[in-house]
């Protein structure tokens, strides 16, 4: 099995259209889309082999609306992509890691993810992201209008 890779960092956001920075640096949103299970819209941008992912919150309950109250914006969570999430998620219960996800849920881009609980990732929220081969992303006609 293949060792894991930085997928992206997620940083937390009240408006994407707000967090106009990362464009005037040169940075292109190249996917948005709503995760309905997590309550958020997410914008990825490109930066080198990885991704920034912008979290927006679509409710008041969603766990980045909470994040955003409780700490305010700015750096979420930082994923690595896997092979294989059930195997990782099985390895690291068994090893005493605590895990915010036992099984993986779906996430942006097609992807099956999971959390790991900060304790495990020295204060850190770690998610883990397992690639769908099948999914298409929207095209880039689609981009302006979620935006």
């Amino acid at each position: 099995m293949r060792k894991p890779r930085l997928d992206h960092i997620g940083i937390a956001v009240r408006s994407i259209e707000e967090a106009g920075l990362f464009r005037e640096l040169g940075l292109t949103v190249e996917h948005v889309e709503i995760v309905e299970t997590q309550k958020v819209k997410t914008a990825f941008i490109p930066v080198g082999d990885a991704n920034l992912e912008l979290l927006e919150p679509t409710s008041a309950d969603s766990p980045i609306a909470k994040f955003i109250e409780k700490r305010g914006e700015g750096i979420h969570h930082i994923c690595l992509r896997v092979e294989s999430i059930d195997e990782q998620l099985a390895n690291l219960k068994g090893k005493g890691y605590r895990l915010v996800n036992e099984s993986a849920v779906p996430g942006a881009h097609g992807c099956r993810v999971a959390f790991l609980h900060p304790a495990a990732g020295n204060g850190v929220l770690i998610e883990l992201s397992e690639k769908h081969e099948e999914h298409v992303t929207a095209p880039e006609d689609d981009l302006e209008a979620i935006l």
